[in-house]
């Protein structure tokens, strides 16, 4: 396919992208990278403090570990897609004036995610191994279900990213949804909570999200190997919406230097 061409002939441009993307999240401040493992971590503390009192029963006695099980993945999908829905806008600049790929702006931003993410994976293994619960070989999945995660984030801001140009008040909506959307995933909460919920259990049982945080609560709190069903079916799902998203925003990506 072309796109493994461009991405081999640009790769240093896709490196150099991927750099500035870790490098200027942070760029001025004091603690640099640093903030890779602050932020999560503060995150954490804030929920451990409010929600164990509200979600009784989740995560049995280690409602912290899972809670940071939930958390770090969803942030992974929620700064990414955020960041991805806005960046061809983002680099309206360059677009305009110099050609490479574009697809590469994307792809950036989903390699630049998927390394702060493995950076803040460091603080899960730190909990686990601090709380007693330990490090297992189950943790070789983690890179499988990370990527299967990526490959979904992709086929989403292909999407995004070029619609995103034409309709601009998508990134509002999309900032809303990604919102509401953490509570259609079981993060703070155990899905038996939503035992007679009816459809509203269904729905965020058959949720990609769901079945992905649920693997990684599997490797990392439980120790056993993830339901591998319903996670190749996310795969499979991630698959298609990545072609789809690709054949989208190559439709779309003929118009992005006159709308921007």
């Amino acid at each position: 396919m072309q796109i493994f061409k461009d991405i081999y002939n640009y790769r240093e441009l896709l490196k150099t992208n991927v750099k500035k993307d870790i490098r200027g999240k942070y760029k001025g401040s004091f603690l640099g990278i640093l903030w890779s493992f602050i932020n999560p971590l503060l995150q954490v503390v804030v929920y451990w403090i409010v929600f164990p009192y509200l979600m009784r029963g989740a995560g049995g006695d280690n409602y912290l570990i899972y809670l940071i099980t939930g958390l770090i993945p969803w942030t992974f999908f929620l700064t990414t897609v955020s960041a991805g829905t806005t960046s061809i806008k983002s680099n309206a600049g360059i677009i305009k004036k110099v050609y490479f790929p574009r697809e590469i702006l994307l792809i950036s931003q989903v390699l630049s995610g998927l390394v702060n993410f493995f950076i803040s994976c460091v603080i899960i293994i730190a909990f686990c191994l601090a709380f007693g619960l330990g490090v297992t070989k189950y943790i070789i999945m983690l890179p499988v279900i990370a990527l299967i995660q990526a490959i979904l984030i992709l086929g989403i801001i292909f999407i995004l990213g070029s619609v995103n140009v034409y309709i601009q008040d998508l990134e509002y909506i999309i900032g809303f949804i990604l919102n509401m959307g953490m509570y259609a995933t079981p993060i703070i909460y155990d899905v038996k909570l939503l035992e007679n919920a009816g459809i509203l259990k269904t729905l965020v049982s058959i949720n990609p999200l769901t079945i992905l945080v649920t693997s990684y609560r599997d490797i990392f709190m439980y120790h056993q190997w993830p339901d591998f069903m319903p996670l190749f079916c996310v795969f499979l799902f991630g698959v298609a919406l990545l072609i789809i998203g690709y054949f989208i925003f190559k439709k779309l990506e003929k118009g992005f230097a006159e709308e921007l």
